[in-house]
């Protein structure tokens, strides 16, 4: 399971827990999160759009604001704060396994980069073309089928190279 697969499956079981996303609108950072019996999950540290972030006792986590239930008091969530940091841990665990020696790198659009040639804890060695290119090891996630890069492929008649996106 993918960081993204953990992601939509945590907000699809909250959907199906909380199906109001209108009430997602009135969830605000500081606001105490608790499980369904009262026990604390975290506090929100933001509220960007439809994503919150979540603050647990182990993680800072990006979640769908529809896994929360506003309540008067806070937010309600659909799990315990033990099983969301299982279920991040397991998330985690599985992304980091995703960079290894060989593994495909590709692009947002899902053009092949290239494969990983030498990975440190640092960075992250991959074959573009003719040439070996060393990313932080950041510049990377684990994605469906590799890793992926920030970057575009970009190819023209004389040349390709990995263009980062446009600033807004």
């Amino acid at each position: 399971m993918t960081f993204r697969q953990f992601l939509a499956a945590t907000a699809l079981s909250a959907g199906l827990l909380f199906p109001a996303a209108a009430q997602a609108q009135t969830l605000r950072a500081g606001a105490t999160v608790s499980d369904p019996d009262g026990g604390e999950v975290g506090t929100i540290v933001s509220v960007e759009g439809d994503v919150i972030v979540l603050r647990t006792d182990r993680h800072e986590v990006r979640l769908p604001a529809s896994a929360l239930r506003a309540t008067e008091t806070g937010a309600v969530a659909g799990v315990t704060r033990d099983q969301l940091n299982a279920q991040i841990d397991q998330a985690m665990a599985q992304a980091q396994q995703a960079f290894v020696v060989g593994a495909t790198v590709r692009d947002p659009a899902g053009v092949v980069v290239g494969p990983v040639q030498e990975v440190t804890a640092d960075t992250v060695t991959v074959q573009f073309r003719d040439r070996q290119i060393r990313l932080p090891r950041n510049a990377l996630t684990a994605g469906d089928g590799g890793l992926v890069i920030g970057a575009t492929v970009v190819s023209s008649r004389r040349s390709s190279a990995l263009r980062r996106p446009a600033r807004r």
